[in-house]
């Protein structure tokens, strides 16, 4: 059969189909169009009935499959994929598909949890991938995407809060690349152990996948450009923890400057945060720890501390110093180095490996050699014969955990605390509902103890910028459109908002987890 006689066979049977009786050759053609647009739209509503049924099975069946076998990977990755088909299927094509967009998967108006992910619906990254803990000290952990549209991953600094869900893109046959620095590669293997180890049957991975996100982990030096997908990353000194680094992400249609956490002050560990590196950004993602606050003189801080631990000690007592293994434990024997402490220090937890880690990177510190003079001359407790040496010997104890959740820390604080010569020094964060923070408020460890008889008093060593350094960093990077507030409860980020609002006159949002921000 000819093209011409076929056309005309198929006029015929379209005209027969809608007016038999009273068809002309002039009718044809819109009989014809009229009949293949109603046949286009059965084969299409007929495509999402298959496909809607799919997912039901899946969303019935799957679950059911993993009270049986250990999936989460094999469920994330079959939802995704269903999610994605049925968009291609139902929209046909994503209109905005290379309209590129900021979209805040944790950390909106929260501290920690951080997530932010930065591209279009073809391709994109994730700066950070942390947790965060409810009441009960259970992890909550970022919103999740479309494995296949994740290019990479690109974190900050090796804080928990800030890598501490990074192995769940590499659970089944997930290979996710992981970039940032040398130091923060070796620090989050470290950590992500820790965390595996003390609480590995609230989380979604085990130490298989902790490998893989060690293995896919490429290190990146300060200043140098790395092109990942349509993207290009470059990473500059936050001056928060070792390592630690403000995220550029330059695209066709601009720049995104992602802080993670930041510091301006120079401290005994670290140089300030280099934002002058930053130069043009359309988009500033800013961490808001501090934003209603500015932090005292950091010398005066210093001070202060030795001077009132030199009294407790002096006088017969032993001070207790909860504090976290990576980064504030360093600052607090770096500052007793400094000033050639004369009596014993002992020092417990992880932080022997965490400082041994940081000493093989000298490269990111402040003062190496004050460091090393500290990890050589006090003491670092191997066993419980140390242990009850520590804190029956006059003298300071540094140990983790630093809001007195756990970690031997605790156990100093029981032997110290019935008697008024010693002293319990906090010098980190104490988040609700910790005991330190109970402390602070009650004088009380927890409902079930007496109060406390030794002395207690908090300092402010604090590694986040405050409130006139935030807004020092807004006024710093030039071609600012928007500035996007997150890492803050939701008080310190409006005070913030409205002073830069106020001081620049730039947007600034404060966004919700899954809020989506076109740039």
């Amino acid at each position: 059969m000819t093209s011409s006689s076929f056309i005309s066979t198929w006029l015929c049977f379209c005209s027969s189909l809608v007016s038999p009786p009273n068809i002309t050759i002039a009718s044809l053609p819109m009989t014809f169009v009229f009949v293949t647009v109603g046949f286009s739209i059965t084969i299409f509503f007929s495509l999402v009935s298959i496909i809607t049924l799919i997912a039901f099975i899946c969303s019935v069946f799957i679950p059911i499959l993993s009270i049986f076998f250990r999936s989460e990977g094999l469920i994330f990755a079959i939802t995704s994929f269903i999610e994605e088909e049925v968009n291609l299927i139902v929209c046909g094509y994503n209109i905005s598909q290379m309209n590129y967009f900021l979209k805040i998967l944790g950390g909106g108006r929260e501290v920690g949890r951080s997530a932010i992910e930065v591209g279009n619906s073809d391709s994109s990254i994730i700066l950070d991938y942390g947790v965060n803990f409810d009441e009960k000290d259970n992890p909550n952990f970022p919103l999740q995407e479309v494995p296949n549209r994740v290019k990479g991953f690109v974190v900050s600094h090796a804080h928990l809060d800030h890598v501490g869900a990074l192995p769940i893109y590499q659970i089944g046959s997930l290979n996710t690349k992981v970039y940032g620095t040398v130091a923060t590669r070796i620090i989050t293997e470290v950590m992500l152990k820790d965390f595996l180890k003390l609480s590995g049957s609230k989380i979604p991975y085990e130490w298989v996948e902790v490998r893989k996100t060690m293995d896919n982990f490429m290190a990146i030096g300060y200043g140098e450009e790395t092109e990942i997908d349509s993207m290009k990353v470059s990473l500059y000194n936050a001056g928060h923890i070792p390592g630690s680094s403000i995220i550029k992400v330059s695209s066709e249609k601009g720049a995104v400057a992602f802080t993670g956490d930041i510091n301006l002050t120079e401290t005994k560990l670290m140089k300030p945060a280099e934002i002058e590196s930053i130069g043009n950004a359309n988009v500033l993602v800013m961490e808001s720890t501090y934003g209603k606050f500015n932090h005292p003189n950091r010398k005066d801080v210093e001070n202060e501390f030795y001077e009132k631990v030199l009294e407790v000690v002096e006088s017969g007592g032993t001070v207790l110093v909860p504090a976290f293994s990576l980064a504030r434990s360093q600052e607090v024997l770096s500052v007793l180095a400094e000033r050639d402490f004369p009596y014993p220090v002992y020092y417990d937890g992880m932080s022997r490996e965490i400082t041994e880690i940081m000493l093989g990177f000298r490269e990111f510190l402040n003062k190496p050699d004050l460091l090393k003079k500290a990890y050589d001359n006090f003491n670092y407790v191997k066993g419980w014969e140390d242990r009850h040496r520590a804190w029956k010997e006059r003298g300071v104890i540094v140990a983790s955990a630093g809001m007195l959740k756990g970690g031997p820390a605790v156990y100093y604080f029981k032997k110290l605390s019935e008697s008024s010569k010693n002293a319990i020094f906090l010098v980190s964060y104490q988040a609700i509902n910790t005991p330190g923070r109970r402390l602070l408020e009650m004088g009380k460890f927890d409902e079930y103890s007496g109060l406390l008889k030794a002395r207690l008093e908090i300092f402010d060593f604090s590694s986040h910028a405050g409130r006139r350094q935030l807004l020092e960093i807004v006024k710093s990077i030039k071609g600012l459109e928007k500035a996007v507030l997150v890492h803050g409860s939701p008080d310190n980020e409006t005070s913030l908002a409205d002073l830069i609002k106020q001081e620049t006159g730039v947007e600034v949002i404060i966004p919700e987890n899954g809020q989506e921000i076109s740039l």
